[in-house]
């Protein structure tokens, strides 16, 4: 099995890494039928300021996208996630063209024309007399390898692949290719540009599909072979155990028959078994239902539906990982982000287990002959960091919470990888110490999962032990001989804010927040956050009674005044650098917090407590508030924090916490009744 370093040599988080160059001020996008547009718009929300030009030979495209892009815009204004302002940039300084010419100035060209290799070596040509000789050029398609798309360009270590996924101007992946000639200058700037402007890059080898196209081909067109034992909607329905929506469904949505018929005639260079079926040419639209539907399926059918399904899967991620065609940690995520898995597959074939897994192998090995096998057990496929990554800088250990299509959100993975890494290397003599950082720039940790909390409403012991089973990687923090600094950049939330106030110290990017929202639910931080916060910084005891009894938020900047966070870097490279810098400050001179009781200013519960306009329960202010006060007057941190999980315990038990978390989950507002 392969080195997860031999791919590609960076660090893992994008964002760790120096850029050669600054962010593009003129960019240009080739093609503006099906996808160009939306790269567009990603690109010009992203770098509001910059010039974006639109290139098509068809002057009839180019007014529809314009159409589209503004129609994108309005759409956001209307449901107030732009403002006028914001807006007004986005549309500005767009150049809808059908002269390549205007491009000379250009320092990023993406070029999204029509699947062709002609026509793509054609406009390439033309582009290298046009632009500058360092202008990046790179080419959105979704299957052809790199050296047949730049085989006859002069300067081909300045380009390379970069897949978008539809809807491009919100989906989250970008493939990067790694391929023979593409310089490693070029590669180390995309894989950051694309971080830095949104985006989650992940870099594969240049094969056939790539990695998650490879995935959700061979998913669609062995659903469409199995349509001589079920119908469309039948499959779909058996595929939503697995994904938001069944293949079928996402089809209709992408007009996508003729592109798996393209991308798996071209696999078919790797095997017979890669044919597409014939199903596939010649109807235009499935018909299924919309996911979430009532759909009969016997057990029988079902079963092998579902074995069929996972067959594919498992055997193309085997395939995947066996050839190095991209990491496991890669893998899974990306076929989450890109493809609506609710599970990576390498994560379900660990939840499924050795044995069934093989069972599935084994039968689909029969039913459908050729199609790659695991060639390691089992176990070594699902051995990964799902959900963090771990890079290192020099003596420093930097862990990165990479889960950006849930705002780095924690759940007991995520902490028992946190963990993992902090034992691995505390005795370690090399290492100095540890920082902690969320993926991209918008949160560092957004909260817990809420998702687990309904089992615990009504359940006081149940909850109590839900609280300190949580605590673990918090308990561990405080008793480590090691500093460990928490690199705030962006949303702290929650129990995301609960693991960082355990570090030793906590920097900031000037967009951090702060905020304890549980109470807006009906339940308390029972993980250290009603007692941690005022043994650390007692003199912010007055502003952390109100962020924690009526979920005030707190800037970065008011945060810093207070002296709870440490220093407030320009951007996240400088946030981890210094962090990384003080964890080798503190390394012998580690703060803690106050152990016995500490004396707290009264807080005056309003007689209608809100948090902003949102009513509270008055009553779940008036149990936070109990906690806190006994947690000050605690005489040990432990016991203090054992108040904190009883008090958790005690709200799970009460009518407001099932109305808040239910809310929640419904997304809507909560009622509160008392």
């Amino acid at each position: 099995m392969m080195d997860p370093k031999s791919l590609y040599q960076s660090g893992f988080n994008p964002l760790l890494i120096q850029p050669s160059r600054p962010l593009p001020k003129e960019i240009a996008v080739i093609g503006a039928g099906t996808i160009g547009p939306d790269i567009g718009y990603y690109l010009k929300s992203a770098l509001p300021s910059s010039r974006l030009y639109l290139v098509d030979v068809v002057e009839s495209q180019l007014k529809a996208a314009e159409e589209r892009l503004k129609g994108y815009t309005q759409k956001a204004l209307e449901k107030k996630k732009l403002k006028e302002e914001k807006a007004k940039e986005i549309m500005e300084n767009i150049v809808y063209t059908l002269d390549y010419k205007a491009l000379k100035d250009c320092e990023l060209v993406i070029e999204a024309a029509t699947e062709s290799i002609p026509l793509k070596q054609k406009i390439f040509q033309s582009l290298e007399e046009i632009v500058s000789p360092e202008a990046i050029i790179t080419s959105n398609t979704s299957s052809i390898p790199a050296d047949r798309i730049f085989s006859q360009m002069k300067r081909p270590e300045r380009a390379t692949i970069t897949h978008f996924f539809a809807p491009a101007w919100r989906s989250l992946p970008v493939e990067v290719i790694k391929w023979e000639k593409v310089s490693k200058e070029v590669l180390d700037y995309l894989f950051w540009f694309f971080c830095e402007t949104g985006k989650c890059p992940i870099i594969t080898d240049n094969v056939i599909c790539f990695m998650l196209d490879r995935i959700f081909d061979n998913w669609c067109n062995e659903a469409a072979y199995l349509l001589n034992e079920a119908t469309a909607s039948q499959i779909d329905k058996v595929a939503e155990e697995f994904v938001q929506a069944g293949p079928f469904y996402v089809l209709n949505l992408a007009n996508g028959n003729p592109i798996i018929v393209e991308t798996n005639t071209l696999q078919m260079e790797e095997g017979e078994c890669y044919k597409p079926a014939n199903i596939l040419k010649s109807v235009k639209e499935w018909n299924t239902h919309r996911p979430g539907a009532k759909v009969e399926v016997d057990a029988y059918l079902k079963n092998a539906i579902r074995d069929r399904l996972l067959g594919i899967l498992f055997s193309q991620s085997f395939d995947i990982v066996d050839r190095g065609i991209g990491t496991k940690e890669d893998l899974n995520w990306g076929c989450q982000i890109a493809l609506g898995f609710k599970e990576g597959p390498l994560e379900l074939m660990a939840r499924l287990g050795e044995d069934e897994v093989q069972r599935i192998i084994k039968r689909f090995g029969s039913e459908r002959p050729g199609f790659p096998k695991n060639k390691d057990p089992i176990g070594e496929y699902t051995k990964f960091k799902r959900f963090i990554l771990v890079d290192r800088i020099e003596d420093v250990i930097v862990i990165t919470i990479r889960r950006p299509q849930a705002m780095n959100a924690l759940n007991q993975v995520v902490t028992g990888e946190i963990l993992e890494v902090l034992q691995t290397f505390h005795d370690d003599p090399l290492v100095a110490g540890f920082v902690l950082t969320g993926y991209g720039k918008q949160a560092f940790s957004a909260g817990a999962d809420i998702g687990t909390f309904p089992e615990v409403l009504g359940k006081r012991e149940a909850a109590v032990e839900h609280s300190r089973t949580f605590a673990k990687v918090q308990l561990y923090m405080d008793q480590m001989k090691k500093p460990m600094v928490a690199a705030l950049n962006g949303y702290a939330m929650g129990g995301g804010l609960e693991v960082a106030i355990r570090c030793h110290e906590m920097l900031s990017t000037p967009n951090a927040l702060l905020q304890f929202p549980e109470v807006t639910l009906g339940i308390l931080p029972g993980i250290g956050g009603c007692v941690v916060p005022y043994r650390k910084w007692p003199q912010a005891a007055s502003v952390f009674h109100e962020m924690i009894c009526l979920a005030r938020p707190l800037r970065a900047s008011e945060a810093f005044e207070l002296g709870i966070i440490k220093k407030i870097c320009p951007d996240y490279r400088s946030l981890v650098v210094e962090s990384v810098k003080r964890v080798r400050e503190l390394k012998d001179n580690l703060p803690k917090p106050i152990e016995g009781p500490v004396k707290i200013p009264e807080f005056v519960i309003p007689e209608e407590p809100k948090a902003g306009n949102l009513p509270l329960s008055k009553e779940v202010v008036e149990v936070i508030w109990e906690t806190i006060r006994a947690g000050a007057n605690a005489d040990t941190l432990n016991e203090a924090l054992e108040i904190g999980y009883k008090g958790f315990g005690k709200l799970a038990c009460m009518e407001a916490a099932r109305e808040g978390v239910t809310a929640f989950l419904e997304k809507r507002k909560p009622v509160y009744k008392k």
